[in-house]
């Protein structure tokens, strides 16, 4: 048996989840009559991790937003791993929406999230790794507490813990 026990917490998205969403977003599109004859277009940008709606009006945006996180949801995406940067109108009166895949734990929230847990004053070490969290210990309990008190910090962010030993 492990004298020391650990897990990982980073920020993960899986982009060709994320590609598969997209495309049955687009699917569903083109089989809806409320987006017949407008434009309407959903474009992955895989180099910066954006995804860009275009339409006629805001609302039409809302509804494409609608769809791309319901197909999201459905590949086991949650809604937090993706956030509105900017809307802005583009050429030919149209809107276009830029949506940002959050998938890395900033240096930020790895602070909050090492703070959070020594203020639980657990026998735990928790130490910034990059773009994820270590955290040690020697009872598996502690870091199974640690969990569930980073999980109710609501960061707004598509958490996983893994590696957990």
């Amino acid at each position: 048996m492990a004298s020391e026990h650990s897990f990982d917490v980073s920020c993960a998205v899986d982009l060709m989840e994320v590609k598969n969403a997209l495309e049955t977003s687009k699917k569903e599109l083109s089989a809806r009559y409320d987006f017949k004859g407008i434009v309407a277009e959903i474009n992955l940008n895989e180099k910066e991790k954006t995804i860009t709606l275009l339409s006629t009006s805001d609302s039409k945006v809302d509804a494409l937003k609608d769809i791309v996180i319901s197909k999201l949801i459905k590949r086991n995406i949650p809604p937090v791993a993706v956030s509105e940067t900017k809307r802005e109108n583009a050429s030919g009166a149209n809107i276009k929406a830029t949506l940002k895949l959050n998938d890395t734990l900033d240096s930020d929230n790895c602070k909050k999230i090492t703070k959070t847990i020594k203020d639980a004053k657990l026998k735990v070490n928790a130490t910034i790794r990059g773009e994820e969290v270590r955290v040690v210990g020697k009872s598996i309990d502690d870091l199974q507490e640690c969990i569930r008190i980073i999980k109710a910090l609501n960061l707004e962010l598509p958490l996983s813990f893994k590696n957990l030993k």
